[in-house]
């Protein structure tokens, strides 16, 4: 018999041996995780719609700061 580790590795056999409500859960706390630390609902703009507007606003950080900032360091 195959075990589910050898094809997917330990932490998707973990998730594939929940049972649905179990991984629904799981995804309901993950969910909260990503809201918590900041995460977005609102969809990413997609350039390739008939509906794309390059001008309209977009919705600014939660903080107020930038999202990312490039960061570089000697010897790279």
């Amino acid at each position: 018999m195959i075990d589910p580790e050898d094809l997917v590795g330990p932490e998707w056999a973990e998730w594939y041996r929940m049972t649905p409500q179990e991984r629904w859960d799981a995804s309901a706390r993950m969910w909260a995780d990503y809201l918590a630390l900041g995460g977005s609902l609102d969809p990413e703009p997609d350039s390739q719609s008939p509906f794309f507007d390059p001008d309209a606003p977009g919705a600014g950080a939660v903080d107020g700061r930038p999202g990312l900032r490039v960061i570089r360091r000697g010897g790279v």
